[in-house]
């Protein structure tokens, strides 16, 4: 019994050493966020305006791919093929949307009155 409470206690310490980590090296982007839109507040507003542009992008480009989806289903789960070709097809703009989409939403300004 000892030892598993001599074992729970380190696992304690791992785990609010980890989370002292996470939250200093988060607190730091933050930060360095902060600072670089305080230097850049035209070019953070110009991220924030992307963004919202981008983001009506991304819901268009969600209702093409789950429509496409509801009209292939059956082929979807029947067919190696088909489900690759959608992979292919879908797969790196979805990746690389979100991608672009994130960076711009971190790096812009907050809205006005936030």
């Amino acid at each position: 019994m000892h030892q598993i409470l001599a074992g729970v206690d380190r696992q304690t310490e791992l785990l609010e050493e980890l989370v002292a980590t996470t939250g200093a090296a988060q607190r730091q982007r933050n930060n360095e966020l902060s600072q670089w839109r305080r230097a850049n507040p035209h070019l953070a507003a110009s991220c924030r305006h992307a963004a919202e542009a981008l983001a009506q992008v991304q819901s268009e480009f969600l209702a093409s791919l789950t429509s496409e989806i509801e009209e292939n289903a059956e082929d979807l789960k029947d067919g190696d093929f088909v489900f690759n070709e959608f992979v292919d097809r879908y797969g790196p703009r979805l990746a690389h949307l979100n991608g672009v989409l994130q960076m711009l939403s971190q790096l812009s300004s907050p809205q006005d009155g936030s």
